[in-house]
């Protein structure tokens, strides 16, 4: 082996929630982790201002000093946090191989896979301008801000037609922006929004443009049939076009699924291949939430823990 290879016993690709989690856990039982935070360190939450929905903040964080905290909490037992981003991998035999910014290589017997997802934007200008200021990828999180005020969600699919519904509990009326005169949402999930008092949909219609300044104060929107465009006054904008996991660096040797979620043996984050682990937004399509990832960040910590064991 290359005497310039380092190497490392538990190597974690990917910083968050997620990551964080499985640091502070692989650190705590000695496993001397190794952690490179990616292209985006703290992951979707550094994106995010008020986080009020994870335990243990009573008065709410704001994304980017949570992800500091846990950050702090990783490194006090002694993780080593690096910035770098992971730009190959060989996970044909063991130890792993990983390459960190086409010079680094490190050596793995155990990999945790934290790389997140990131979510699909519409690609405005006002989109980007104004994200956390009332733009928003995740009703979820950030709808509780809007409550009893009007709000716009885009999407057709199953998710977006869950968060419609969820705004409609906590908003005064929610329009759903639908590009084309059919979604591609399960039946039951249309049937809830189209039956929904609060929810009015607007087929055939596109966004094209955000408005407000320093926050959202409306949209404007186009019916891609007529071309009529239409000003709509509104506090919040959801995206809900989907989400896209980051993890086709390891596509040759991960199995995923259609969308590239890696698959893990359930109840559990192993991965097909021995001594590799996922958690966090990078094998969950489902919850997607900052207390979900922490957890599965647990758990691979745990289960890179017993696999070393077991292999002594």
């Amino acid at each position: 082996m290359n005497p310039e290879v380092e190497k490392v016993k538990v190597l974690i690709i990917g910083s968050g929630p997620a990551g964080y989690t499985a640091a502070i856990y692989a650190a705590r039982a000695g496993m001397n982790p190794v952690l490179y935070t990616g292209g985006q360190p703290g992951g979707q939450l550094t994106i995010t201002t008020d986080v009020e929905n994870y335990p243990g903040y009573p008065d709410g964080i704001m994304g980017p000093e949570m992800m500091e905290d846990f950050r702090k909490q990783a490194e006090r037992f002694g993780t080593q946090v690096r910035y770098g981003l992971v730009t190959a991998v060989d996970f044909s035999k063991r130890p792993h191989l990983v390459t960190v910014d086409d010079q680094v290589q490190i050596s793995a017997e155990t990999v945790i896979i934290s790389t997140g997802a990131s979510a699909k934007w519409l690609g405005l200008e006002s989109e980007t301008r104004l994200n956390g200021k009332g733009v928003s990828a995740c009703a979820v999180c950030d709808g509780f801000f809007f409550r009893g005020q009007e709000v716009a969600i885009i999407g057709a699919g199953d998710t977006a037609c869950e968060e419609a519904s969820y705004l409609a509990n906590i908003c005064s009326k929610v329009y759903m922006i639908v590009r084309r005169d059919e979604m591609r949402a399960s039946q039951i999930m249309q049937k809830r929004v189209k039956n929904n008092p609060k929810i009015e949909i607007l087929w055939n219609t596109e966004t094209e443009e955000i408005l407000g300044t320093d926050e959202v104060t409306g949209v404007r929107v186009v019916n891609n049939l007529s071309g009529e465009k239409r000003e709509i006054a509104i506090s919040g904008f959801f995206v809900a076009i989907g989400h896209q996991p980051n993890t086709s660096i390891f596509r040759d040797f991960i199995h995923m699924d259609s969308s590239g979620y890696i698959k893990t043996i359930p109840g559990t984050t192993r991965t097909n291949v021995e001594g590799v682990f996922a958690c966090g937004d990078a094998q969950d399509n489902v919850y997607r939430q900052a207390v979900t990832a922490a957890g599965t960040g647990c758990m691979a910590a745990l289960d890179a823990e017993r696999f070393l064991a077991e292999q002594e």
